[in-house]
């Protein structure tokens, strides 16, 4: 089989925009550098032991967060297309992600989520990699964009929208980089994150659809540094959610599908660069 190499380029990761949704999602934690903050953090633990707003903040204060991490240098990566083709390290966090999942699907793009601790400090939660099937890219979107140009920045925009719309087999593979998340966390941050989705694109608050979905992440599950959680559509927009190789459920909604995809390959993802990887990726293997 021929190979085909895309390079990537993973840039720094821009502070996030203070709305709404970037705001106030994913986890909750509190830095600071010094002893008054430190006793502060205490007393309102004690006062409040049950908040977990306050658990979260004199956790990360009592870590002293302190990743080993150089996110001063971008990395260039390497995806193939050819079956043996080794995996693609996200450069700010040095997680690893298979070139080829499921044996079909291919990876496009790989991102960055992180977090804003009071405008302080950007803290790495989880890079994720985004994948798709190579015999329903080529099938599902040829017959709209093969032949024609997607070198311009519309095009390649359009190209994204259709991959998230069709009915692809994709995977979104989540690796864990915080050690200190907790399913709590991921729960509230998914309620929050994909419930302003579904809002978006149904028009109203699906409010059964998004706790069938958050239900899944059971108290009893943990997530350890490294991680791996999956997020993956199948044929008749199944939704198939995964903890490291664990199933805990699947639900059919193309609402749902189309909601979870936003996040990290829509119009505001967590990464543009992600975007930009995928936009890329997708053109060049519509006309391999």
């Amino acid at each position: 089989m021929a190979s085909l190499r895309f390079p990537f380029l993973f840039s720094q990761p821009q502070n996030p925009p203070s709305s709404a949704t970037s705001s106030r999602s994913f986890f909750t934690v509190a830095a600071g550098g010094s002893a008054v903050a430190t006793a502060g953090a205490i007393i309102a633990i004690t006062q409040s032991p049950k908040n977990p707003f306050l658990e979260n903040a004199m956790n990360f204060i009592i870590s002293n967060f302190s990743p080993n991490r150089n996110n001063s240098s971008p990395l260039w990566g390497s995806v193939s297309l050819a079956d043996n083709s080794g995996p693609v390290t996200e450069s700010r966090t040095g997680s690893s992600f298979p070139s080829i999942l499921k044996d079909s699907q291919r990876l496009l793009g790989i991102g960055l989520r992180q977090k804003t601790v009071f405008g302080l400090k950007n803290i790495d939660v989880y890079a994720y990699g985004v994948y798709a099937d190579d015999g329903d890219v080529k099938k599902c979107l040829a017959e709209t964009h093969e032949g024609h140009s997607v070198s311009e920045p519309k095009q390649k925009e359009e190209l994204r929208n259709h991959l998230m719309e069709s009915d692809i087999r994709m995977t979104v593979r989540l690796q864990i980089v915080y050690g200190r998340l907790s399913i709590n966390s991921v729960r509230k941050a998914f309620k929050e994150s994909i419930g302003s989705r579904l809002h978006k694109f149904a028009g109203y608050d699906n409010r059964e659809l998004l706790k069938r979905f958050t239900s899944q992440f059971k108290d009893e599950i943990k997530l350890p540094r490294g991680s791996i959680i999956e997020l993956s559509r199948d044929h008749d927009y199944i939704l198939h959610t995964t903890i490291d190789g664990k199933e805990l459920g699947s639900i059919q909604s193309k609402l749902l599908c189309r909601s979870i995809l936003d996040l990290y390959i829509g119009d505001e993802s967590f990464d543009r660069k992600a975007n930009e990887d995928v936009e890329s990726n997708l053109a060049s293997l519509l006309h391999k």
